[in-house]
């Protein structure tokens, strides 16, 4: 149970101005002109924290770290907050402040957005405020994932025909095979976007999960959603698909027909498939691939 704390209320203030945006377009920012006081900010929060909220998660109409008053308002949360975690959105672009570079440290979960690696690919889908260069945000992502001590978790959000080629994924699975994350999470779009743009079905996401390396903690994030890819697969094609990348049963629900279905819950009451618990998700993977692991 997350409760978000906005952290720019009345208008949108961003340093991107991204084409899957599901606010409004508008003109991209360095700093916010709109600032809520942290006394608001903390009085509010503490009259509805109770034991149902398991992450108080700090986002924004647009870049949460913009805020300027980041460091001393996790500080104070931090104060209140008990056992309950805290988490923030972020496109990662302000990690090259070193500032919020060490704030964002402080924090007990931490979700970095990465949707492209190449500077003409990151200009189309992101729209950066034209101080932000992608090599600086990649190079800090880099850094702060082999710094933090906390969940990390990355996004990936692909629109098609700009970050979903051949070349864009091989660009970002070097990247990605150099981050310490608990989980990077492939998405599209699943919202009116701000621009005339196209996200990607069920099955390309399920396609691009396979051309990463397979040792990437990957989760298909965007499950709800998603256009269902039902099809067959021989009981050595489930096998094989689970040894490339493990799924979960919402997974198996969009990928499967009926016949394969039946295979595969034969599969698994015979002990060829087991289930793999991480965080508050259960993973099939087969038993040999569960065997290598362990044995590492």
């Amino acid at each position: 149970m997350s409760l978000g704390v906005d952290l720019s209320p009345s208008i949108k203030q961003c340093n991107f101005d991204c084409l899957y945006c599901e606010l409004a377009p508008m003109q991209t920012v360095s700093m916010q002109s709109s600032v809520v006081e942290i006394t608001d900010i903390v009085l509010e929060l503490q009259e509805h924290l109770d034991t149902k909220i398991d992450v108080i998660t700090f986002t924004a109409n647009g870049e949460p770290t913009l805020y300027p008053h980041l460091e001393e308002l996790i500080r104070e949360v931090n104060l209140i907050k008990g056992d309950i975690k805290t988490l923030i959105l972020t496109n990662s672009a302000t990690l090259v402040d070193q500032n919020v570079f060490d704030t964002l440290l402080q924090l007990d979960q931490v979700k970095l957005s990465l949707d492209a690696i190449s500077p003409d690919v990151f200009k189309k889908i992101d729209r950066p405020h034209n101080s932000i260069k992608i090599e600086e945000v990649v190079q800090k992502v880099i850094e702060f994932s082999q710094t933090y001590k906390g969940k990390l978790f990355i996004e990936v959000l692909f629109v098609r025909t700009i970050n979903d080629t051949k070349e864009e994924l091989e660009l970002l699975n070097n990247v990605l095979t150099q981050l310490q994350a608990y989980r990077i999470d492939l998405g599209t779009i699943d919202r009116p976007p701000a621009y005339p743009v196209e996200g990607i079905s069920y099955g390309e996401l399920f396609e691009i999960s396979l051309k990463l390396d397979s040792s990437l903690p990957i989760h298909i994030a965007s499950r709800v959603h998603a256009e269902p890819n039902n099809k067959y697969y021989s009981k050595e094609e489930i096998m094989n698909t689970l040894d490339k990348r493990p799924l979960t049963k919402e997974d198996i629900d969009l990928l499967f027909d009926d016949v394969t279905m039946k295979e595969f819950t034969s599969l698994l009451d015979d002990g060829e498939i087991v289930i793999k618990t991480v965080g508050n998700l259960e993973f099939y993977l087969p038993s040999k691939n569960e065997e290598r692991k362990l044995k590492k």
